[in-house]
């Protein structure tokens, strides 16, 4: 079996954590027989210019999938808040790992916290989420773009480029490097992207001895999760050009929803808080997007052209 990923020390921890599951679940294959094939992604080679600019989400992707859609990967690991809503035709979502940490970590040289900053400090982030986010709590704040990988922006960071950070503590934490985070930003000020961090992965519609392998690792509860955030995605049109939170928690057989929006200024935003039962996971990502399409206004999103 060949896992295809993207080649940062980041995405190799994923695949390595997914080839692991699937020979531990399944008694016939292996860690051995199971290649993890490296592509070059565009998002991956392009890092002089923000995301937005050259192409959004899908940057991360499609390299990976030309290679599965032609059978030479039988799979592609990804990190589930890079996946775009639509997928090529052929292609599905079939298997989600166990969600890490959602939150968003910060990490300060200049001072421990955001609140703490000083006036004017420079904040480094390729995210409009996070710029909306941070200049909503602190628009005194100095945020520029901050492209690369973890152990790039870490570098970065060090050589005084910014005074702080953001980074998924999920990421840090797949790398062992989550002692660097000085504050864990709190979901309900500080919400994270859809699908902030849960690997997914990603099969082609008709493999299923593929799929069925993949089945026996699927978290059921993250895949419920990612359906309602991937559905409020959708009805937003979600890309990198778009600033919008969304995260779902299940408690038994409900569903809690914390959706948010904002202009990337950060200077307006509406939010919503939605609960359903968990099989109606979808409908409530969606309703959730109508509802703060309505709360807003369509001049709201002028914004995000």
């Amino acid at each position: 079996m060949r896992i295809g990923t993207r080649g940062s020390e980041l995405a190799l921890a994923q695949a390595r954590e997914l080839r692991s599951r699937i020979s531990t679940a399944n008694g016939d294959i292996g860690e051995d027989d199971i290649e993890i094939v490296v592509i070059s992604t565009q998002g991956d080679r392009v890092l002089d210019r923000p995301l937005a600019e050259i192409g959004g989400k899908g940057l991360f992707t499609q390299e990976i999938e030309e290679q599965l859609l032609d059978g030479r990967i039988d799979m592609a690991v990804h990190s589930s808040k890079d996946m775009p809503t639509r997928l090529p035709r052929g292609l599905e979502l079939s298997c989600f790992l166990p969600r890490e940490s959602p939150n968003d970590a910060f990490i300060g040289r200049a001072a421990r916290t955001l609140a703490e900053l000083p006036k004017g400090a420079v904040v480094g982030s390729s995210s409009l989420r996070r710029q909306a986010l941070i200049r909503r709590l602190r628009p005194d704040l100095n945020i520029v773009s901050f492209r690369g990988n973890v152990q790039t922006r870490m570098r970065k960071l060090e050589a005084g480029e910014v005074g702080a950070t953001l980074l998924a503590h999920a990421g840090l934490r797949r790398l062992g490097i989550d002692h660097e985070v000085t504050q864990l930003l709190p979901l309900d000020s500080f919400p994270p992207a859809p699908g902030q961090g849960a690997i997914c992965v990603e099969t082609r519609i008709d493999d299923d001895k593929t799929s069925a392998r993949l089945s026996r690792i699927n978290d059921s509860a993250t895949a419920t999760a990612l359906t309602c955030e991937r559905a409020f995605l959708a009805a937003l049109d979600g890309s990198c050009r778009t600033p919008l939170a969304g995260h779902a928690t299940i408690d038994g057989e409900r569903l809690f929803f914390h959706g948010m929006i904002l202009t990337p200024d950060g200077s307006k935003w509406h939010e919503r808080h939605m609960e359903g039962v968990v099989s109606d996971a979808a409908d409530l990502g969606t309703v959730a997007a109508m509802a703060l399409r309505k709360d807003a206004g369509p001049e709201f999103f002028d914004s995000w052209a």
